[in-house]
């Protein structure tokens, strides 16, 4: 596919600035409402942002990273831009939503292309009643808080929780706890991609938690439901041999 008028955008960082300015002054800088492509210079925080501010627009996002780990970014070289776009393979992406209560009744929904995290917020553990298609599956966890990810976000903060890296083509979640106190040998749960998800919060007031969306947080949640969206995609450009199936395999032998 030929992608003709570029959007570029970057972090705020002098790195990926001083990119953005050569690459713009060789490419141009096309109105994001008319272009083919994204190309964002930065690191996976900055994919993930770009990514939700343009999930009702199905542009495909190629990333060069200018930051730090850079998983869902592509190796940064600014010649031959137009034929690596040309040539790169598309990963595409559901979000979850997750739709978070507070004691008022107030609900707040977010989506994350990550993972959705319930953390302690407070100097007590967190205890967590955890339903499944609203059948209770544990009715108490004891924990600095429990997580459900996508395979996306399977090797980011999930796996630094030693859960699981799920190939991206698994129509799989995975369930992981945090420092879990009781069950202490619980290690979570693998589930279908159609679980729909409900932590409700036990001792609230006492034990308070916050749930948080990627980077979109609701504290004082009381009750966070979350399940897979898949009429939403998103579309992720890599180079060809280094998509992210083979990212997340490498991953598991390193």
């Amino acid at each position: 596919m030929a992608f003709e008028r570029i959007h570029f955008v970057a972090s705020p960082v002098e790195l990926a600035q001083a990119s953005l300015a050569r690459l713009v002054a060789e490419h141009g800088q096309s109105p994001i409402e008319a272009a083919d492509v994204i190309v964002a210079l930065g690191g996976d925080g900055l994919m993930l942002s770009t990514l939700h501010a343009t999930e009702g627009m199905s542009i495909p996002v190629y990333g060069m990273n200018r930051g730090t780990v850079g998983f869902l970014m592509n190796e940064y070289a600014e010649a031959g831009l137009t034929g690596r776009l040309e040539a790169a393979e598309e990963a595409i992406l559901n979000p979850l939503r997750m739709r978070a209560t507070r004691p008022d009744g107030e609900v707040i929904a977010a989506l994350a292309i990550n993972e959705v995290s319930i953390l302690r917020a407070g100097p007590q553990a967190a205890r967590l009643r955890i339903l499944v298609d609203g059948r209770e599956r544990l009715a108490e966890l004891v924990a600095d808080g429990a997580l459900l990810c996508t395979p996306a976000g399977s090797t980011a903060y999930n796996y630094s929780a030693h859960g699981p890296i799920i190939p991206i083509g698994a129509d799989i979640l995975a369930l992981t706890p945090m420092a879990a106190f009781r069950p202490r040998r619980w290690r979570g749960a693998l589930l279908p991609k159609t679980a729909r998800v409900t932590f409700e919060v036990l001792e609230a007031a006492k034990r308070p938690v916050s749930a948080v969306a990627d980077s979109a947080e609701v504290r004082d949640a009381v009750r966070i439901e979350i399940e897979s969206v898949p009429d939403i995609e998103h579309h992720i450009l890599f180079d060809p041999g280094h998509g992210l199936e083979e990212r997340l395999i490498r991953e598991q032998f390193v």
